[in-house]
């Protein structure tokens, strides 16, 4: 019998607070018949969101081709049969219950070559494409890449999402976290950066990466143009990897900021001794898209004899799963201008956006005015990562559990992503509907009110 001592250290030590004992609880309560409203994962479609019905008719026709002359007349538009036609040439005739390349269908990854093309007005290679289960996949192989022995370190934000502290714990790595500026936005600062990569130096760690969280998870920040380019000066001027993580790059709500992918500044800068990996995902953005684990990771700089190691590591999987890469391709290949689908996805989105700015906005407002909490603006991306004030000799993770048995409110605790010393946070998401998401903020301020005075704060 396998025993807890049997399993690897690295297993045992690794940590994802999202999905971590305080999640594990709320499903045990719901479980019991207690209401529990998830903000502990940006899981849109969990939360109410519909899925954009584009996508989801293409997939109908997709996996059962028949259903096209089988339904009455109309019940599709012709586009939608058209991409439907598309993806069954893609992908030879098999279906998608075959085996793709190991890099993913060909036409999806010339689909994603000419969407970064169209975004970034620069040249894209579909070699240099692989698609993904999530985008969290992509982040993985790129890490197991990097991380040799336990010198080999990679730099992390702090706060940042738990993924790559979890997978560099399990590659035997060491993290070199960089703290974002809490008090300025959570800005990110080229003197942390220099300062965080020498302390390692310092401790004997060889920095092979940095992570760039853009627009940010957990803190929601949006990047500028100045600030991509100076961290690619940065990974240039240290010999480091970039990793850019770009899953919510349609999330950008603050008024006059956008988003600026890493891909575009290298390009502009003719960049060539930097390694860049950018990934992107359908579980985020507007389309939500999570249990169809679809993405695709993008390498610029990347010598072909260490993609093929990307394709190796691909190959041991066999494939992506054959449906998340088609809604992969329904990402990067949308509606078009007079096509009958366009203007019904084009309403939807718009729905969706501007319902996440709003959500964005009450989360921040409705936070902020809690005494004890301090929230940033919600720039991008779908989550907030408030700062809370608590009684001496209590933490932020008996808070979360308190806030959860007494509201049914599921947030996951700062410490989960990492906070600067002294500090307690939280992270939510803002994705319940506009209908909750007053009722949740007052809950929430409400239970930090009751949980202060009981704690003698």
């Amino acid at each position: 019998m396998v025993r807890i001592e049997d399993v690897a250290p690295p297993v045992r030590e690794a940590q994802y607070a999202v999905r971590g004992p305080i999640p594990a609880r709320a499903q045990e309560l719901e479980r019991a018949g207690r209401q529990v409203i998830y903000c502990n994962i940006g899981n849109p479609q969990s939360l109410g969101q519909k899925p954009l019905t584009f996508v989801r008719q293409v997939l109908a026709l997709a996996e059962y081709p028949e259903l096209a002359e089988r339904a009455p007349a109309g019940t599709f538009p012709a586009d939608v049969v058209e991409v439907a036609r598309e993806v069954a040439r893609g992908s030879g005739g098999h279906g998608l219950g075959a085996y793709t390349e190991s890099n993913g269908y060909r036409f999806v990854r010339e689909a994603v070559a000419r969407f970064i093309s169209a975004r970034d007005g620069i040249d894209a290679d579909a070699d240099a494409i692989f698609l993904t289960d999530g985008a969290s996949k992509g982040a993985q192989s790129v890490l197991r890449l990097l991380i040799a022995d336990p010198q080999d370190g990679i730099m992390i934000p702090l706060p940042q999402y738990p993924l790559y502290s979890a997978t560099i714990t399990l590659y035997g790595g060491a993290q070199v976290p960089y703290p974002l500026d809490e008090a300025h936005g959570w800005r990110l600062s080229i003197a942390d950066l220099e300062r965080s990569y020498e302390g390692a130096r310092a401790r004997g760690i060889r920095p092979r990466g940095i992570v760039v969280i853009n627009p940010g998870n957990p803190s929601g920040a949006v990047l500028d143009e100045p600030n991509v380019a100076a961290v690619l000066a940065f990974a240039r001027a240290r010999g480091l990897a970039v990793l850019a993580d770009e899953v919510y790059q349609e999330n950008v709500y603050a008024p006059g900021a956008r988003f600026a992918s890493f891909a575009k500044a290298l390009e502009g800068q003719r960049i060539r001794d930097v390694s860049l990996f950018s990934i992107h995902s359908v579980s985020k953005g507007l389309l939500g898209e999570c249990g169809h684990r679809g993405g695709y990771l993008e390498c610029r700089n990347v010598p072909a004899e260490v993609r093929e190691q990307l394709t190796k590591l691909q190959s041991i999987a066999l494939c992506a799963n054959s449906v998340g890469q088609i809604v992969t391709y329904l990402l990067v290949r949308p509606p078009r201008p007079g096509d009958p689908s366009y203007a019904t996805y084009e309403r939807e989105r718009s729905e969706i956006f501007e319902s996440l700015r709003r959500r964005a906005e009450i989360v921040e407002r409705g936070l902020s005015r809690v005494p004890g909490i301090s929230c940033n603006p919600v720039a991008g991306a779908m989550y907030a990562f408030p700062r809370i004030t608590l009684p001496a000799g209590t933490t932020d993770s008996e808070w979360c559990l308190a806030l959860l048995e007494e509201t049914g409110i599921c947030v996951v605790p700062g410490s989960g992503f990492g906070q600067a010393e002294g500090t307690w946070h939280f992270r939510t998401t803002i994705l319940p509907p506009l209908d909750q998401i007053e009722a949740v903020v007052a809950r929430i301020a409400e239970f930090h009110v009751r949980f202060t005075r009981a704690h003698g704060g």
